[in-house]
């Protein structure tokens, strides 16, 4: 990306669409309903963010119970919605940066700082959620942190590289913009 600049069509809109792919991995684990999961057979325990439920025999009705009920819930859906909620908003400045011809650098280091506020806020949902639930929700069988959990991971993971690649980006403004002088290497014969 830095060897053929930022205004290399196919380059520009990288970073933003990562971003979008952060985005969206955010929803998943927002929504889905695997961050906890029973881990064989009968299935008898799943939970999402939100909620927790279990199914007492194999083919009975699940009954779900809201964690909004617990102060951890609410902290840990708080603290990773905010971060969500960050990230969203880098990606909505993202957009905005990379389409104004002439980027604004201290803009684009700012989307960067941004982004490891949003890091932070949601690691800080993602291990306040599995610890305090291990330690008071009772848990039957043998259980996994699933798939949409590992989704919120890959959202702060994603938060983390991004917000390096965006405060990193402004040290590079010259060879982005062409204003260096090629450098030939040349000897005679």
């Amino acid at each position: 990306m830095v060897k053929y600049g930022l205004d290399y069509t196919r380059c520009r809109w990288i970073l933003p669409l990562l971003l979008g792919i952060g985005v969206i991995f955010g929803i998943i684990a927002l929504a889905g309903r695997g961050w906890l999961e029973s881990q064989t057979l009968p299935y008898v325990q799943q939970a999402s963010l939100w909620e927790n439920c279990r199914r007492p025999e194999q083919g009975g009705e699940w009954n779900c119970q809201s964690l909004m009920g617990y102060a951890w819930g609410r902290a840990a859906a708080a603290t990773y919605l905010v971060g969500f909620l960050l990230l969203v908003i880098c990606f909505a400045l993202a957009i905005i940066a990379f389409a104004i011809d002439t980027l604004r650098f201290n803009f684009i280091r700012g989307i960067g700082g941004l982004l490891f506020v949003a890091a932070v806020f949601s690691i800080m949902g993602l291990v306040i959620y599995p610890v305090k639930f291990s330690s008071e929700i009772e848990m039957t069988g043998v259980n996994m942190f699933s798939w949409a959990y590992g989704f919120g991971w890959t959202t702060a993971i994603m938060e983390i590289c991004l917000g390096f690649f965006f405060c990193c980006l402004p040290n590079y403004e010259d060879q982005i913009l062409g204003n260096v002088k090629p450098t030939y290497f040349y000897s005679s014969p």
